[in-house]
């Protein structure tokens, strides 16, 4: 690599001002070269600037913004009149940051720059009267009374919200449990209305039935009038055949008038064994009513009867340890009979 010529030699005698006397010291003019100027590496570097403006420029602009940012927050904070900083006037270098328009706030701070030429779209509000309305500032309402209200405002806002988001909670749980209410209230009343009607009818249904007694009470009546009851249907015993009593006794006085408990016709009358002297009568419907042990029969076979006609006489003939009337019902003539304090009881008789 070629070096630099050597610079021509001369003398350099500076001139003291206070004495009048010139320094005889002699001065070489500085030829730079490569190795001269050879950048310096390390921590101690220097910055590179952009634009002809070092970056510490920058940094200032940004320190200047968060300190006016800074001190709209304390206007809010403390309630202390803002602070009120003096910008340089950056006019001079603006052409020289391309760049600028681009950090939010900066095109701002440069009073040639118009709204047409901001590309970025910053706010070009002064940041000590951010938040700010119109009507605010003809009341002169600070920033920091600005923020205050319209924190308080969202604050009220949020707690309408939870007060009617409660309400509506509420509102509808109370809906809900009107509605089960009124739902239990409903089913209730159905099964009372339900009950009600069961029991109506069977109160009509008894009321039927006592009516239909009452009525075959008067073509029904029992054979003995005074009489007491001295052997059941079932009775286990081995004075009967069967091994069980078949009929109902009626203990009663020997000549004790028997009456025909319903209309009929006589289909026997005479000696049957064990039975003694017996009368079959036969009903309408078929069932036949023997009347046995009798002491005398009035009736004979073939002979119609209407109830309380007088068909004979309580007696102890046949297979008997007294006098009594054994009575024995075999629906529809059939040999085996049933119970026949039930079949009284149908047809309205009480014993």
């Amino acid at each position: 690599m070629a070096s630099n010529r050597p610079a021509p030699e001369f003398s350099y005698a500076p001139i003291d001002e206070e004495f009048g006397e010139t320094d005889e010291r002699t001065w070489e003019e500085w030829n730079p070269t490569e190795e001269s100027v050879r950048p310096v590496r390390g921590r101690h570097r220097v910055a590179k600037q952009r634009g002809g403006l070092a970056r510490s420029s920058t940094v200032l602009g940004v320190g200047v913004i968060a300190a006016v940012g800074a001190g709209g927050i304390a206007t809010a904070q403390g309630g202390k009149p803002p602070v009120h900083i003096s910008m340089p006037d950056l006019s001079a270098v603006k052409d020289s940051l391309p760049d600028a328009k681009s950090l939010p706030g900066v095109g701002a701070l440069i009073s040639d720059v118009s709204g047409d030429d901001d590309e970025s779209g910053a706010d070009a509000t002064p940041l000590t009267g951010a938040g700010i309305t119109t009507a605010d500032a003809q009341q002169g309402t600070t920033a920091g009374e600005a923020l205050r209200a319209r924190i308080m405002q969202q604050a009220e806002q949020q707690q309408d919200q939870a007060a009617d988001a409660e309400a509506a909670a509420a509102e509808e749980a109370a809906a809900k449990k009107a509605a089960e209410d009124a739902a239990k209230e409903q089913d209730a009343a159905k099964a009372k209305a339900a009950a009600d009607k069961k029991a109506a009818e069977e109160a009509a249904k008894k009321k039927a039935e006592a009516e239909r007694l009452a009525k075959l009470a008067k073509s029904f009546t029992l054979p003995v009038a005074s009489y007491t009851i001295t052997g059941t249907f079932g009775q286990p015993g081995s004075m009967w055949s069967s091994g069980y009593h078949t009929g109902l006794d009626f203990a009663a006085p020997t000549g004790t008038p028997l009456k025909a408990i319903h209309s009929g016709t006589v289909k026997e009358a005479g000696w049957a064994g064990a039975y003694g002297y017996r009368t079959v009568l036969e009903l309408p419907d078929g069932t036949e009513l023997w009347y046995c042990h009798q002491s005398s029969l009035n009736v004979s076979a073939g002979q119609k009867v209407t109830s309380g006609d007088v068909i004979g006489r309580v007696g102890a003939t046949g297979n008997v340890t007294g006098p009594h009337l054994h009575l024995e019902v075999h629906p529809g003539g059939q040999a085996t009979g049933v119970d026949p304090a039930p079949w009284l009881r149908s047809n309205g008789l009480t014993i």
